[in-house]
């Protein structure tokens, strides 16, 4: 009987030395106590992931000299939009890109998405004042846009992506929302330009996005450099296991 009990705790002993071995979920992420102020210590693939930025700040992304310094209109262009596409708008924010693309999409709609609530609620009352049909709000979380899966036929993200505390899910969770076929467009400020008057943390070089695709079921399609400081890297969804996808 002795015998027994101690071999029942001597097993409960090397289970839990076992259990402590086990890697945590989130070992995709460093953090690091030395880091950019402008950063929240957290690293993915060698980059930092930046701070977001508050609804406090929704003034600033309808700023009159947006168009000059982004030229959103080129960018709209670039995106080829037809009239039926299911297109989401991830970090919507107070929804300047949502309410440009909307009328070019008159049997589609723009999924406008945004972690914050002020934000939606921004863009609520703009849909309001617009009497636009086809700008839908979505709650989402750090980890999942809350887009259905299989729904959409175009993300994209504006100088978002770079801001996104869990990167890894969220992508593999925008992945499931695409249909086959479906693009994930970034548009980043360019990391490889020492001229772009953007903090470090806020920009992202081209090599350093398609890296971090990597394991997803996303295929690099084109680069687009027709903006005065932002990349648009287009991905394609594919069919192909994420370990394939080089």
């Amino acid at each position: 009987m002795h015998l027994r009990i101690f071999l029942t705790c001597l097993t409960l002993i090397f289970s839990t030395n076992a259990f402590a071995q086990i890697p945590k979920i989130d070992s995709l992420y460093e953090e690091r106590k030395i880091h950019d102020p402008n950063g929240i210590g957290k690293f993915f693939k060698g980059r930092e992931i930046a701070h977001v930025m508050g609804y406090q700040a929704a003034g600033w992304l309808e700023r009159p000299e947006r168009e000059k310094e982004e030229n959103t209109t080129k960018l709209i262009e670039s995106l080829k939009l037809k009239p039926h596409m299911i297109v989401a708008d991830v970090g919507a924010g107070s929804g300047y890109l949502s309410f440009r693309m909307a009328p070019l999409l008159p049997k589609g709609k723009v999924l406008a998405v945004d972690i914050q609530k002020e934000m939606i609620k921004i863009i609520n009352a703009k849909s309001k004042q617009k009497t636009l049909q086809n700008v839908e709000t979505i709650l989402s979380t750090d980890k999942d846009p809350k887009l259905p899966e299989n729904s959409v036929d175009m993300i994209i993200m504006v100088d978002v992506y770079h801001e996104l505390a869990f990167p890894f899910e969220m992508t593999l969770a925008m992945c499931k929302a695409l249909r086959k076929g479906g693009t994930m467009v970034f548009v980043e400020f360019r990391g490889e330009d020492p001229e772009v008057p953007i903090k470090l943390v806020h920009k992202m070089a081209e090599k350093q996005v398609i890296l971090e695709m990597k394991g997803h079921d996303l295929k690099h399609k084109e680069t687009i450099g027709v903006l005065p400081w932002q990349h648009i890297i287009i991905f394609e969804k594919t069919d192909s296991h994420p370990n394939d996808n080089k």
